[in-house]
C-alpha cells in the first residue's frame, strides 16, 4: 500500500514561499541583491549588532549559509562587520546607509506581497491564519533546535 500525506500544508507553504521569493529575487536583482539576500539584509536592519549565530538561528539556516550571504552583502556595501567588544571571536553585523535606503523598498515590497496573499480575506481570517502559522513555526522551531545540535 502506498503511503499518502496526512496534509498538503507544508507543500502549500513551500509553494507560497518559493513563489514570493522568486518574485522578490527578480525585483531585487536591480539592487544587486542575489538570491535570498534580502532576507538577511532585513533582519540585520531590524536587529543592528546581531551576530552570525543569532542571525542563523533567527532564519533557521546553517552558519555556513549565513556566512556566505553576509560576505556577499559586505562586498556589495550593504553590511558592516565589526569585532564584538566582549567576545573577540565574534562579530556584530550592522546595516550601512545603503542598506537602510534599500530596506524601505524591501518592506514596501513585502507589504505588497502580504496584500496579494491576503486578497479576499476578512480581517478575522488574516488573524487566524497568522496565529496558526506562528503556532506551526514555533512547533517546527523546537524540532529544528533539537536536530541542529
Amino acid at each position: 500500500m502506498i503511503k499518502t500525506l496526512d496534509s498538503n500544508i507544508l507543500r502549500e507553504v513551500g509553494t507560497l514561499s518559493r513563489a514570493v521569493n522568486s518574485i522578490n529575487d527578480i525585483k531585487y536583482k536591480e539592487l544587486k541583491l542575489q538570491k535570498g539576500q534580502f532576507t538577511f539584509l532585513t533582519r540585520i536592519c531590524e536587529n543592528p549588532g546581531i551576530n552570525l549565530v543569532e542571525l542563523s538561528n533567527m532564519l533557521k539556516v546553517d552558519k555556513a549559509t549565513t556566512t556566505k550571504a553576509i560576505q556577499k552583502l559586505i562586498k556589495a556595501g550593504y553590511v558592516d562587520k565589526k569585532q564584538d567588544k566582549f567576545d573577540k571571536r565574534g562579530y556584530n553585523l550592522t546595516p550601512t546607509d545603503k542598506s537602510l535606503e534599500v530596506y524601505e523598498l524591501i518592506i514596501e515590497e513585502e507589504n505588497r506581497s502580504i496584500e496579494i496573499c491576503f486578497d479576499n480575506f476578512t480581517d478575522e481570517e488574516k488573524q487566524v491564519v497568522t496565529k496558526l502559522l506562528e503556532k506551526m513555526s514555533k512547533n517546527v522551531e523546537n524540532e529544528w533546535f533539537k536536530v541542529k545540535r
